[in-house]
């Protein structure tokens, strides 16, 4: 797991042994079930989430529908990050899709990792600019694409997706109803 977490963070900052030890010294861990909130709608998000092992998506939910926005998998930092950074309430939910093993790290850890590690500040560069390029492109696709197109760029570009993710949350993230995305996958078959 320590190996896999430095792997990790080696692709945006090269941190020596000692920065990375002072960075794992502040993480906590944690496990979540399959339909486990990581943080629930109107909370404040105080810790980032370094996804180990499973997979979770965060949603927002309007007129008794969920919404979601966005799945990450091993390998993924995720947080929510208005109000991770702002400290107002959450409208999002983050939900395990499924057992989940998170590496934690919290809001006051990580100022303080900027305050002794001057490289850790170019780490949260990175992941804001990361974060903002996703959300981008995530508004791109609704905005510019239709259905159809939006499913065949999941497919081609994030096949994890497609695999471990249920049919219902696919659809939620595509825009359309589950029924529709029944249509669209016999059509291409």
């Amino acid at each position: 797991m320590k190996a896999f977490i430095k792997q990790n963070m080696s692709r945006y900052v090269k941190l020596s042994n000692e920065e990375f030890e002072r960075f794992y010294a502040t993480l906590k861990f944690g496990t979540f079930k399959k339909r486990e909130d990581l943080l629930v709608s109107g909370n404040i998000c105080r810790e980032a989430f370094f996804i180990i092992e499973g997979c979770i998506r965060y949603y927002n939910v309007s007129d008794g529908e969920e919404h979601t926005g966005q799945f990450f998998f091993e390998g993924s930092w995720y947080s929510d990050y208005d109000s991770f950074l702002f400290e107002r309430p959450s409208k999002q939910t983050i939900q395990a899709i499924e057992k989940t093993s998170v590496a934690i790290l919290s809001k006051a850890s990580m100022n303080q990792l900027y305050d002794d590690l001057p490289r850790f500040e170019r780490f949260g560069r990175l992941m804001a600019e990361n974060a903002f390029m996703g959300l981008r492109q995530r508004t791109e696709a609704l905005t510019q694409l239709s259905a159809l197109d939006r499913y065949m760029r999941l497919v081609e570009n994030r096949p994890k997706v497609i695999q471990r993710v249920p049919q219902r949350f696919i659809a939620s993230y595509l825009g359309i109803r589950p029924q529709s995305l029944s249509r669209i996958r016999k059509s291409i078959t």
